[in-house]
């Protein structure tokens, strides 16, 4: 009986720390870039995105690379950008941040395609 109940208070205690644990919304961003891009023109966006997390403070976290799949099957699409939120309104302030519309005008040029895909991170 006693197995029992310890097993109970750790399954309940797991269960709790997993609902307790915080929010987190991520927006994921896929860039495929014109064929006319060169490396410098791809690397000032990354720079001018690698910047945002320091410019607005809605970001709770960021990442980013380079697809390197032996699958190919990214359709053109080279760069996933992670950023992270912890709530829908940081996210829509951060669409409408200047910084954020700086960015775009700075990518804008070189931008073939984008794939944007936003969710509720589950555990």
């Amino acid at each position: 009986m006693i197995a029992i109940g310890l097993l109970a208070s750790i399954f309940t205690g797991a269960v709790l720390a997993q609902t307790s644990a915080p929010k987190i919304l991520r927006h994921v961003v896929l860039f495929k870039f014109k064929d006319n891009a060169s490396a410098a023109n791809i690397k000032s966006v990354e720079d001018a995105f690698l910047l945002l997390p320091s410019k607005i403070k809605t970001i709770k976290d960021f990442e980013y690379g380079i697809n390197n799949s032996p699958e190919k099957l990214n359709e053109g699409l080279t760069h996933c950008f992670f950023v992270s939120f912890a709530s829908e309104k940081d996210r829509d302030d951060y669409l409408i941040d200047p910084s954020h519309k700086a960015f775009v005008e700075v990518l804008k040029p070189f931008l073939d395609k984008v794939v944007v895909v936003d969710y509720w991170v589950k555990k």
